[in-house]
């Protein structure tokens, strides 16, 4: 091969090395530093696709640094950049193990990756997929729901119990569909099987349609009530919202443009701002 092939070759390699360690479009993340063996430390987040920043990054993919919890981005101020202001030695160390589609059933896997990364935070919003897997008869039923979080708490409590565990209230899906139902946009968003037991014929005024959303509103917050207690019994190092989640008035610039559902970075803050001071430590 001529001299010349061969440097234009060495130049491409390094080019090519380069860009796989700066790498990446509008989704990658910044490099993060590497925790030495055994430290401590740090969030995990536990939970569902709105705890990955489903959604903020305009494309309906998890967007992690936009997550109220653990995000590192500048979009959102996540419980994760607030707590590294008071303690910057555990930069790096934000976890995320929150999966789209998750149900409470997930809990305790996550809760498990958790107590491996030594954090000493963790949060948990989980609940809107036990609610939106289908139709109102595909519900996780309430006793179900609270066993799965009891579940998830107990390997929390076992593996980290120093650790604070705050624990956020399923958000007001009832809410989104008062004010979407009327916006053309969302409703043909929500057409391609967005949380169908809550939003399917969303205009419909049919009394079996109102009754379906009724009682998918009634089952928000029998799981609310059971987050509160699943909390009160974990013990002094869980601290359940209030509530606060729930109560936020979402509307729709909130959300996304796409499936007009999840938070968009905006909502993502909103979410940070009222878990923040929820979890006790604004001041």
């Amino acid at each position: 091969m001529p001299r010349r092939w061969v440097a234009a070759v060495a130049c491409l390699l390094a080019l090519v090395a380069l860009a796989g360690e700066g790498g990446g479009g509008s989704g990658s993340r910044p490099p993060r530093e590497t925790p030495s063996p055994g430290a401590s430390g740090g969030i995990a987040a536990l939970g569902d696709s709105i705890s990955t920043g489903f959604g903020s990054c305009l494309v309906l993919t998890s967007c992690q640094r936009n997550s109220w919890s653990t995000g590192d981005g500048l979009r959102v101020d996540s419980i994760y950049r607030r707590l590294l202001d008071r303690t910057p030695a555990i930069r790096g160390r934000a976890y995320n193990h929150a999966r789209p589609g998750a149900r409470a059933e997930a809990l305790a896997g996550q809760a498990r990756q958790a107590v491996r990364d030594r954090v000493d935070h963790v949060t948990v919003l989980i609940g809107a997929n036990d609610v939106c897997r289908g139709g109102i008869e595909a519900m996780t039923p309430v006793t179900r729901f609270r066993a799965e979080v009891d579940r998830g708490l107990r390997v929390l409590r076992q593996g980290r119990p120093k650790a604070r565990v705050l624990v956020v209230s399923v958000p007001d899906l009832y809410r989104l569909w008062e004010v979407g139902h009327t916006d053309s946009r969302a409703v043909r968003a929500w057409k391609r099987g967005v949380c169908p037991a809550l939003l399917a014929n969303p205009a419909s005024t049919d009394p079996l349609d109102r009754a379906r959303r009724a009682a998918v509103r009634e089952r928000i917050d029998d799981y609310n009530a059971q987050l509160a207690a699943a909390c009160k019994a974990y013990g002094s190092r869980c601290r359940y919202d209030g509530g606060a989640v729930h109560r936020v008035r979402f509307d729709l610039d909130l959300v996304n443009p796409l499936d007009w559902f999840h938070p968009n970075a905006a909502g993502q803050d909103r979410l940070a701002e009222v878990a923040w001071r929820a979890l006790g430590l604004a001041s």
